[in-house]
């Protein structure tokens, strides 16, 4: 898998992570740690240590090694490092394109896009996921046969809130319980990350894009998912966040709605990632 931004250049980004999560999933050592790592107990023990000032030692060499420019953020002074990995960015920082017939990104991340064929199976790095098992209800998956799927994966360095796509109108949220699990792609190599972390999603009504499903999932850890229950909507406006832990969101469009730019569509066919922004244009209505 490789990530590119928009122009085609590739990107440069830091492999450790891969590497790191291939050993663990790939031995047996490795997977017996994971399975005490993901037990309710630590995941609040590790909650209450990002949420302490015992974590605040960890920003700024995080900071440096990421390349973060806090001068695009709102608050400087932060109390723990979940209170600085939910930073705030600033106004106008993000361009949000207010063209009614363009879909915008939701978020800041790395996006995949895939068509969802009849037999409702989602390709995440060489494994598979039907839409019931992300959603868990085969009435509402059935709704998107033929559709687009569009998935945008975050990773610790990203502005980690996400924001609605148009205007409109929001059903009550979706809360699906699940064991926490990381997100990361090398991870699908060795188990079905889906099925086992905590996600909700959210039925939108919009304006111009007709029924959307909007879903965040949670990552391994801490990644817990704080949504702002908002029923009332403007493209841009935000949807809420998550805290510390890599995270992914998901678009389900219906059928004949929109068209992805050639780019994304482009390196998506070759299981590849193009890096977006909140706010910009990644398709058109048809």
């Amino acid at each position: 898998m490789a990530i590119y931004k928009r122009n085609g250049e590739k990107l440069d980004y830091d492999q450790s992570q891969d590497l790191f999560l291939e050993k663990l999933y790939g031995s047996l050592a490795g997977r017996c740690l994971l399975k005490v790592l993901t037990q309710p107990l630590i995941t609040e023990l590790g909650g209450a240590f990002m949420n302490s000032s015992l974590s605040k030692g960890q920003i700024k060499s995080f900071v440096e090694k990421n390349n973060i420019d806090l001068n695009l953020y709102e608050s400087q002074d932060y109390h723990s490092y979940n209170d600085f990995f939910t930073r705030t960015i600033k106004e106008g920082v993000r361009h949000i394109d207010e063209d009614e017939s363009v879909l915008i990104a939701p978020c800041d991340s790395k996006l995949t896009v895939y068509p969802i064929a009849d037999s409702l199976q989602l390709k995440i790095k060489n494994s598979f996921y039907t839409i019931e098992d992300l959603l868990m209800s085969p009435t509402l998956a059935d709704e998107y046969r033929g559709g687009l799927c569009l998935v945008f994966r975050l990773t610790v360095d990203d502005y980690h809130h996400y924001h609605f796509i148009d205007d409109g109108t929001a059903e009550k949220d979706h809360f699906i319980k699940g064991i926490f699990h990381t997100v990361n792609p090398i991870a699908s190599d060795y188990y079905p990350i889906y099925k086992t972390n905590s996600r909700s999603y959210t039925v939108l009504h919009t304006k111009h894009f007709g029924d959307v499903v909007q879903m965040e999932v949670g990552a391994m850890m801490v990644g817990k998912i704080t949504n702002l229950h908002k029923q009332l909507f403007k493209r841009g406006e935000e949807k809420g966040y998550f805290e510390f832990g890599g995270s992914t969101v998901v678009l389900f469009i219906k059928k004949d709605v929109v068209e992805i730019d050639e780019d994304i569509l482009s390196h998506s066919k070759n299981e590849d990632e193009v890096r977006v922004l909140m706010g910009e244009r990644i398709g058109t209505l048809k």
